[in-house]
C-alpha cells in the first residue's frame, strides 16, 4: 500500500533532477511509487534508529533517480522487452559460460573476437569473472577490489566493456559480472583514508582499538581460510587498531550498519546495471551483516539488505537480475530467494551448489540415494526464481549438504566425507580422479576439493596411461555430469575449458601470487591451438565439444526444461540410477542417468506405467519398453520422449 507521507521524498528529488514527461520517465515514477513503501520499511528496519536516517533515505532516493537518468534509451527499451517476456531468465534458451577474461582471451577486446566460438557451442550468456581494478599479488582472483569503476588495466577499459556489451546485444547474448559487496581491497580509496586516521572512513569498516571485541567475535566466527589466512581480524600499524578481515588480510569487511556504505555500494551496483549488465552476481552475500555472538553469516539483516537492494534495482535498472552467491546448506539457501511478501524479491538466482556437490558424491559412490535425500529441500525454491546449475566453477567443491542426508541412507557422515576427500583429493591411489584438497582445517580436518571437470572424471590419468577404453569412459562421465545439469532446471553455467576437456593446469605452481591456492589448477590458461582441436574429428576435444554442442541445442528445443517448477523426481528402484521428468501440459520428457561404472537395469514401470515405447532424443533411437525393463551401459543416460 502506498504511504503518502513518503511523497515529499519523490517530489523534492523529482524537481531537482528535472524529469521529463517521457513514457519511460512515467514508468520509472510508477515503479518508484509502487515500491517506495517497501523500500522505506526495509531501510527503516535497519537504519531507522539513527538520527541521520531521514537524510540518508533521501540520498538513497536520489541515487535511484540518478541511475534512471543515466540509463541509456537502448537499455530502457531492453527493459521493456524483457518485461514483456515475464521472467526472461527462466527460459530454456539460455546457456552460460563462466570465464576469466585474461586466461580465456587475453583481454576484453580479445574476448570480443572469440564470440563466434562461443556462439557455435550454443553459449549465449557470458559470466565474466572479476573485471575491476585489484592489486597484483593481493587480488584473490579479482575479489579484492581497489576501484569498483575502473577495469583492471591488463583487461582493458570501461569503454572496451561497453563495446563488448554492444556486440553481445547485437547477437542477442547476455552479460553477467561480479559485484563484491562484502569487502574491498585495503588499497581502496576508503581504506587508504581509514589508514590515515580518518574516523569517517574507519566507520566504513570494522575498526577496534584492542582485541577485546575481536576475541569475543572470533569465538563464534568460523575461519574461512584457516591455512592461508587464519582468524578474522588484522592489526593495522598506521592507526594501531584491529580491522575485520574475514577472508584474507588484504580484504577489509565493509560495515553495512553505516548507511553511507549501503548507499555508496548501491550506487556502484546501479552503475554496473547501466553498463548493460543483465545479471549481477553478488559475491558472498551471506557475510554482509556482522553481529556479536553469531557466526556473522546468514543473519536476518543480511536478507533485509538484499531485499532492499533488489527493490532498488527493480525501480532503477529493472532489466537486471541478481544472483546471490550464497554457498550454504540447502535449507538456508531458500532464504536467499526471499520470504513472505519479499518472496522472489531478494535474489532471482542462487547457485545450486548442493546439487553440484551431490553429483560428485554420486559419481564417486555410484549411489544416488543421498542426492535424492536433498531434493525435498531443493524443491522449495519458489516459482519465479531460478538456479544456476553447474558441474564446476572457479571455486572449490564443498561437501556442504547436511549430515542427516548421509545418515538417512545408512552411512556415517564423517566417514563418508572422508572417503570422498580421499577419492577426489589425490590420496586414494586407485581412484581415477586427479584432484587436491583445498582449505584443510587443521582443527576439524574439514576440506574442500579442487580439480577440473575432466581431471576429476578421470581423463587426466586416462590420457597419461594412454588407455583408450579409460579415455572413453572418462568422456562419458564428463557428458553424464554436464547433461544432468543442462536439463535439471535453471540456467546451466559451463566453466571455460570444460567444453574442450581441459585437465588440471599446474602452471600456477610457478607463480608466487597463486602457488598457495590450488584452485588455480582448474582455472586454465586457454591455448587456442588446443581449442582448435574441437573441430578435428576423433580428438578428445572434439568428442566433448561436439557432444556438448548437441546437448545445448537439444535443451533450446525443449520447452519443458524452462524453469517453471515443473520437475518431478522418479522413484527408481536401482540405487545407481537417478531420473526426473520435466513436463508442460501433456508433454513429458524423461531424463535417466546411470552413475555406475557397471551395466544396470531398471523396471520400466518406474518411469512409464503404460510401457509405451519412447524416442531417445540423445541417441536418436527408439527405446522399447515392452519387455518391462530398461538397460544402461556404464555412465549412460537417456532423454526419452513419446514416439
Amino acid at each position: 500500500m502506498y504511504n503518502p507521507t513518503l511523497q515529499p521524498f519523490i517530489d523534492s528529488v523529482s524537481q531537482s533532477k528535472k524529469l521529463s514527461k517521457s513514457t519511460q520517465d512515467y514508468y520509472f515514477l510508477h515503479r518508484l511509487i509502487a515500491n517506495i513503501d517497501d523500500i522505506h520499511t526495509l531501510f527503516a528496519g535497519i537504519y531507522g534508529h539513527l538520527p541521520q536516517a531521514r537524510d540518508m533515505f533521501g540520498q538513497l532516493i536520489q541515487v535511484l533517480f540518478q541511475a534512471h537518468l543515466d540509463r541509456s534509451p537502448s537499455l530502457k527499451n531492453r527493459d521493456e522487452a524483457k518485461e514483456k517476456k515475464g521472467k526472461w531468465f527462466l527460459s530454456n534458451e539460455i546457456t552460460g559460460m563462466s570465464l576469466y577474461v585474461n586466461r580465456f582471451a587475453g583481454n576484453i577486446e580479445g574476448l570480443g573476437n572469440k564470440l563466434t566460438y562461443l556462439e557455435d557451442l550454443g553459449v549465449n550468456l557470458l559470466h565474466l569473472m572479476p573485471l575491476f581494478k585489484s592489486p597484483e599479488g593481493e587480488s584473490d582472483g579479482g575479489y579484492a577490489v581497489e576501484d569498483f569503476r575502473v577495469i583492471e588495466n591488463k583487461l582493458g577499459t570501461i569503454e572496451d566493456l561497453k563495446r563488448l556489451q554492444a556486440h553481445l546485444l547485437e547477437k542477442d547474448m547476455y552479460l553477467m559480472i561480479d559485484m563484491v559487496l562484502n569487502h574491498t581491497s585495503h588499497h581502496h580509496e576508503w581504506a587508504k583514508k581509514a589508514k590515515s586516521g580518518n574516523r569517517e572512513f574507519q566507520d566504513y569498516y570494522y575498526f577496534y582499538d584492542d582485541r577485546t571485541i575481536p576475541d569475543q567475535m572470533e569465538n563464534t566466527m568460523p575461519e574461512i581460510f584457516p591455512e592461508s589466512s587464519p582468524g578474522s581480524f588484522t592489526f593495522q600499524d598506521s592507526v594501531q587498531k584491529w580491522v575485520m578481515t574475514v577472508f584474507h588480510q588484504y580484504q577489509w569487511d565493509l560495515n553495512y550498519s553505516n548507511p553511507k556504505v549501503l548507499i555508496e555500494m548501491l550506487d556502484n551496483l546501479l552503475f554496473y546495471g547501466n553498463l548493460g549488465v543483465d545479471i549481477v552476481r553478488i559475491d558472498a552475500p551471506a557475510f554482509i551483516w556482522k553481529q556479536m555472538g553469531t557466526s556473522c553469516q546468514n543473519l536476518p539483516e543480511a536478507h533485509s539488505l538484499l531485499q532492499l537492494i533488489k527493490l532498488c534495482t527493480e525501480v532503477a535498472t529493472p532489466g537486471m537480475a541478481i544472483l546471490g552467491e550464497a554457498i550454504v546448506a540447502p535449507a538456508q539457501i531458500m532464504e536467499y530467494f526471499g520470504k513472505d511478501r519479499y518472496t522472489t524479491h531478494e535474489c532471482d538466482f542462487a547457485y545450486n551448489a548442493t546439487h553440484m556437490a551431490l553429483q560428485w558424491d554420486t559419481l564417486a559412490t555410484g549411489d544416488t540415494r543421498i542426492m535424492l535425500e536433498a531434493q525435498h529441500e531443493l524443491a522449495k525454491k519458489p516459482l519465479g526464481s531460478s538456479w544456476i546449475t553447474y558441474t564446476r566453477c572457479h571455486d572449490d567443491i564443498g561437501l556442504g549438504y547436511d549430515d542427516y542426508m548421509i545418515a538417512n541412507v545408512g552411512f556415517t557422515p564423517y566417514l563418508h566425507r572422508f572417503y570422498l576427500k580421499n577419492y577426489y583429493g589425490g590420496i586414494q591411489a586407485d581412484s581415477p580422479a586427479a584432484g587436491a584438497l583445498f582449505a584443510i582445517n587443521p582443527k576439524t580436518q574439514d576440506a574442500r576439493i579442487s580439480g577440473s571437470l575432466a581431471s576429476l572424471c578421470g581423463l587426466e590419468k586416462a590420457l597419461a596411461a594412454k588407455d583408450p577404453r579409460w579415455i572413453e569412459e572418462s568422456i562419458q562421465k564428463i557428458l553424464l555430469m554436464e547433461a544432468h545439469c543442462l536439463f535439471l532446471g535453471g540456467i546451466p553455467m559451463l566453466f571455460y575449458g570444460d567444453e574442450a576437456a581441459y585437465t588440471n593446469d599446474y602452471s600456477y605452481l610457478q607463480d608466487p601470487s597463486k602457488s598457495y591456492d590450488n584452485r588455480w589448477m582448474h582455472r586454465p590458461i586457454i591455448h587456442w591451438e588446443k581449442n582448435a582441436l574441437v573441430k578435428k574429428k576423433g580428438t578428445v576435444e572434439n568428442k566433448v565439444y561436439a557432444s556438448l554442442k548437441e546437448l545445448i541445442a537439444l535443451r533450446k528445443k525443449l520447452k519443458v526444461v524452462a524453469d517453471l517448477k515443473n520437475l518431478e523426481w522418479l522413484p527408481c528402484t536401482n540405487k545407481s540410477i537417478v531420473g526426473y521428468v520435466r513436463y508442460i501440459g501433456n508433454e513429458r520428457v524423461y531424463f535417466l542417468f546411470n552413475f555406475s561404472s557397471l551395466e544396470q537395469i531398471i523396471p520400466v514401470h518406474a518411469i512409464e506405467p503404460n510401457k509405451q515405447n519412447k524416442n531417445c532424443l540423445w541417441s536418436k533411437k527408439q527405446v522399447s519398453l515392452e519387455k518391462g525393463s530398461l538397460g544402461f551401459q556404464p555412465y549412460q543416460f537417456y532423454i526419452l520422449a513419446d514416439s
